[in-house]
């Protein structure tokens, strides 16, 4: 479905992600997890196409990026980043409805949009919320309408930018097992997450970044070892649980040094 091969990226001569393959085919969950700055936003850019990359080359359905209309694109893949950009007075089921945008026969809407876009938000949690203006939602609700617009879209591949952000527990919770529950399904998803245990807990593979390339890539339970997660954040892990399985991991205190 998805490949990424020796995939870099510069900005004013620096790299901020440089030698990094993947690849994700039907049904898989991929975490991304690293350091603050170590290249997990812009990976997903690169991915999503919202960015080409210096070097090296994204495939999706065997295809480069760079070879797709921009339709074409949206009908395939949905991406749910941590801005929000609608300035609009729109209403909540006014942007989940900006999923169909792809989909659009004629530049009009038809009932099977509006009945993907009911869909959607049902299955997001944020049905209740349709009538309320954007511009007035909370951040977890807000979250949750960009969640339903993710949906309405429709694609084989889900790119989320630290999707958990603004969301209380179980609503974080429930974003995860709704996803992972797709990827079962048979889609592909690509989660840019910042909780090592929710990685652990959903993801098939994991990619560990440090400093823009890949440290780690592989199963949870192999990845997320607390030695190796020492040396990329610099802090000491505890690991509870079962051999062979993704473990429990907690940060100790212990020599980490505070600018305060």
């Amino acid at each position: 479905m998805l490949q990424a091969k020796g995939l870099g990226y510069r900005v004013e001569g620096r790299w901020l992600l440089r030698g990094v393959d993947l690849e994700v085919e039907p049904g898989t969950f991929l975490a991304v997890v690293g350091p603050n700055g170590s290249g997990k936003t812009t990976l997903l850019r690169l991915l999503s196409g919202e960015v080409r990359p210096t070097e090296g080359e994204v495939r999706l359905e065997g295809k480069a990026l760079a070879a797709y209309r921009p339709e074409e694109l949206a009908r395939l893949r949905g991406v749910l980043s941590q801005t929000r950009s609608v300035a609009f007075p729109y209403t909540a089921y006014e942007v989940a409805l900006l999923g169909r945008l792809p989909h659009l026969k004629g530049g009009r809407e038809g009932p099977e949009d509006h009945r993907a876009t009911e869909a959607a938000l049902s299955r997001a949690r944020a049905l209740e919320l349709r009538d309320r203006l954007y511009t007035s939602l909370s951040g977890g609700e807000a979250a949750r309408v960009d969640l339903a617009r993710l949906l309405a879209q429709e694609g084989c591949l889900y790119l989320l930018d630290e999707p958990t952000n603004h969301l209380d527990p179980r609503y974080a919770l429930e974003l995860l097992l709704l996803f992972r529950a797709l990827a079962y399904g048979a889609v592909g998803v690509v989660a840019v997450l910042h909780d090592l245990n929710l990685a652990a807990l959903f993801a098939d593979q994991v990619l560990l970044l440090e400093e823009g390339r890949a440290r780690a890539y592989g199963p949870p339970e192999v990845v997320l070892d607390p030695a190796l997660l020492e040396e990329v954040y610099g802090v000491r892990f505890v690991a509870l649980g079962e051999e062979g399985r993704a473990p429990f991991l907690f940060p100790v205190p212990g020599e980490v040094s505070l600018a305060l």
